[in-house]
């Protein structure tokens, strides 16, 4: 039993060549136009943030009255309640935080606010804890 397979080379370059030539008319049209994109990690500050952007939050201890609210509210469980010198006081975990912006709504001091710095990253857990 022998079997025999044939393959018309000239199907498959008939169908690249196409290929090809749209793709270079492609490249030709954009070629000098302006870049869509921003180089990101070289140009930081090139960077369009929106408006109503919820990014890394920042917390002012000075402004808080340890009402506790921020805490019931938090659906992820971001915040945990400490007891410290000047009473109860929030203490935020980054790592589990959505940033939904409950706690800034609720916040009747205007104690927590969600910044527009967007790249909240570390290699460590620890590093991402608010107080």
């Amino acid at each position: 039993m022998e079997i025999s397979i044939t393959f018309s080379y000239n199907t498959v370059f008939d169908c690249e060549v196409d290929d090809i030539m749209s793709m270079l008319s492609e490249l030709l049209r954009n070629l000098f136009k302006k870049r869509a994109t921003v180089l990101y990690p070289e140009e930081r500050d090139k960077v369009h943030v929106p408006e109503g952007y919820r990014g890394k939050l920042e917390f002012y201890r000075e402004k808080c009255i340890g009402c506790t609210l921020c805490y019931q509210v938090c659906p992820s469980y971001t915040i945990e309640i400490v007891v410290d010198e000047k009473g109860k006081r929030p203490v935020f975990n980054l790592a589990r935080c959505t940033y939904c912006g409950q706690c800034e709504d609720i916040c009747p001091t205007k104690s927590i606010h969600l910044t527009k710095q967007f790249e909240v990253i570390s290699l460590d857990k620890k590093d991402l804890v608010v107080k």
